[in-house]
């Protein structure tokens, strides 16, 4: 059986009909219905929907938490600290029709929110000095600035989830010039601790010399002592070795002095034969009875 020829361009004409009338929404996105471009539906739940085919077109928006990563914006603290502030905003569109109307597309939004971002960072951040945004007390200010802003963006659909500083720096001129004070106030502590150093060795030296001395001064004054002693015990026997035996006393004597002149030694010495010196040579010493 063959189809009529009409057939075919009305299966084709119902076919880009149901194209252009239906669409879907993902999970991720919100979407609004557009005819001529004046708003119609605002559709939020994910699926298969319907439109007007050729007059009717769909704007889709994405409902998920975005981020917006700001550029660096220098700010000026209270005190005149210049910091270079590095923030970063979560928001989210919560509105497609005031989104859309306000804004149109998310390029435009994330323009303008970044506007109103970093003036309300130079606004609330340059009455707080260095310390401040440095400190714990960061996190106050990062609150005072996130309202401020949801306030504003509210008029765009908008709402500010979160407003956080990822890093915060000085300007590189100002680094430098605190790298080197830091510098120079270590170089100044170690001339410090090395002069006390010093200071506390010299004074250890000086104990360690005094010691040594007295030490030393003790020492040979016992040492003369106990020279002395013996000297005196030495001369003691010696006298009570004359007073038993004058004669063997005086022998031995005459032997010592021999043996210094005469053994060793270059010296010449000219002496009479008859000299009280020689008086024990050939001689030898009585027997005692």
């Amino acid at each position: 059986m063959k189809l009529p020829k009409f057939i075919l361009p009305v299966v084709v004409i119902i076919g880009v009909v149901l194209f252009q009338s239906l669409f879907i929404v993902q999970e991720i996105n919100q979407a609004i219905v557009l005819q001529f471009g004046n708003p119609k539906r605002i559709i939020i739940e994910a699926g298969l929907k319907f439109k007007l085919p050729f007059i009717q077109n769909v704007v889709y928006l994405d409902k998920r938490v975005l981020n917006l990563d700001n550029p660096p914006e220098e700010v000026i603290a209270s005190d005149q600290k210049r910091l270079i502030i590095d923030a970063i905003t979560r928001f989210q569109i919560i509105d497609p029709l005031k989104f859309y109307i306000s804004v149109g597309n998310e390029r435009v939004a994330r323009s303008r929110l970044s506007t109103i971002i970093n003036s309300r960072i130079r606004g609330v951040l340059g009455t707080q000095d260095l310390a401040t945004l440095l400190s714990t007390e960061r996190a106050k200010q990062m609150a005072i600035i996130k309202n401020d802003v949801n306030e504003e963006a509210k008029s765009f659909g908008i709402k500010i989830i979160d407003v956080r500083i990822k890093r915060a720096d000085l300007p590189p001129a100002n680094s430098d010039a605190i790298y080197k004070r830091m510098q120079t106030e270590r170089q100044r502590e170690a001339k410090e601790f090395r002069a006390e150093g010093a200071e506390i060795a010299a004074k250890i030296t000086s104990t360690a010399d005094k010691d040594v001395t007295v030490l030393l001064a003790n020492a040979k004054k016992q040492s003369e002592i106990m020279k002395g002693e013996g000297d005196g015990q030495r001369n003691k026997i010696f006298a009570d070795a004359f007073g038993r035996d004058a004669q063997f006393f005086s022998f031995y004597r005459a032997m010592q002095s021999y043996e210094k002149a005469l053994i060793g030694g270059e010296t010449s010495v000219i002496l009479s034969p008859d000299s009280e010196f020689f008086k024990f040579f050939g001689k030898s010493l009585p027997s005692k009875p």
